[in-house]
């Protein structure tokens, strides 16, 4: 987006009529896409429909008694039990009522204070038909992250299955696809890729004199394997890589240059000024057009920042 800073999504995302639910990763969505999800299939009921029961149920009824509720105000009405969270450890017992209450679709993000979910009761429509939901999904997912890999495809559909646990025999649903024309595939070097229909392959090789820097989780990052069949070196988030044993640093960002990924790169804030380190896994590009394009996205990346910083502490 042409002059984001940070931050802003969190601040505008409830004006902009987004949500922040869990396709197949967490993050802000349209309601197109959230229809798709909400209400969860809940494989413990026998209609599928969730229904809370003790302080998910109490927690439920004090949010519609209070319109919105930050999850202080919770803790603070029903006191700071502690249950296991996804990840092992301990969060309190609210925290984790006010998560699965979301995560079913009986309440919804409403906005952040200081980066902390707001949660106010949701009303989703009547769920779309299972095959119209599946279709629509599975492509969704394709769209989004085409061309990518038959394994990749794979991966992603595991993570996706938390976001919509009552889908079943996805591989099904990819033939069918193929087979009305609507997904098309084609091999390379023995690897099989798949994008829908209406993502016609680009006859222009030109490519602009651009750099990008690009987030790990980014659609051209994110299958792995295909980032490695592409451009001939292996990329790895290593946010939660020891210290000792990372190889490219904490939030190393790939850098795209024309259409080839030909390194990485790291950023920090130091007094007001964006710090920055570069490492290539190709030869480095000199020319003049990479200097001035290079420069150009390091000004976007310092307004994203150091200007979204100063928005959000004035």
């Amino acid at each position: 987006m042409k002059d984001y800073r940070v931050g802003e999504l969190d601040r505008r995302f409830a004006r902009l009529g987004l949500d922040e639910d869990y396709l197949y990763a967490y993050g802000f969505m349209p309601q197109a896409t959230l229809r798709l999800l909400q209400p969860r299939f809940d494989i413990a009921s026998t209609d599928g429909r969730h229904k809370p029961t003790e302080l998910a149920a109490e927690v439920l009824a004090f949010v519609k008694d209070r319109g919105t509720v930050h999850p202080r105000d919770v803790e603070k009405h029903f006191g700071s039990g502690r249950a296991i969270n996804g990840w092992g450890g301990f969060s309190q017992a609210t925290t984790r009522a006010l998560q699965s209450l979301h995560y079913y679709g009986l309440l919804r993000v409403v906005r952040r204070r200081d980066g902390i979910r707001v949660y106010g009761v949701a009303d989703h429509p009547e769920p779309l038909p299972p095959e119209e939901r599946m279709r629509e999904l599975v492509l969704l997912v394709i769209r989004i992250l085409s061309p990518i890999s038959e394994a990749g495809l794979r991966a992603t559909f595991s993570l996706l299955k938390r976001g919509a646990p009552d889908l079943q025999r996805l591989d099904a649903v990819v033939q069918r696809l193929a087979r009305t024309g609507a997904l098309e595939s084609g091999e390379v070097d023995g690897e099989i890729y798949f994008w829908p229909a209406e993502l016609r392959r680009s006859k222009s090789l030109d490519m602009a004199p651009e750099v990008r820097f690009l987030a790990p989780f980014d659609p051209l990052v994110w299958d792995r394997r295909r980032f490695e069949h592409f451009w001939d070196w292996s990329y790895r988030f290593e946010g939660y890589t020891p210290a000792a044993r990372r190889q490219r640093g904490y939030y190393a960002m790939p850098m795209l240059w024309r259409d080839d990924v030909i390194g990485w790169i790291n950023f920090a804030t130091t007094d007001g000024r964006l710090e920055f380190d570069v490492g290539y896994a190709k030869r480095a590009s000199r020319g003049r057009d990479f200097r001035l394009s290079f420069e150009a996205e390091l000004e976007r990346m310092a307004t994203f920042l150091l200007h979204g910083k100063e928005t959000a502490g004035a």
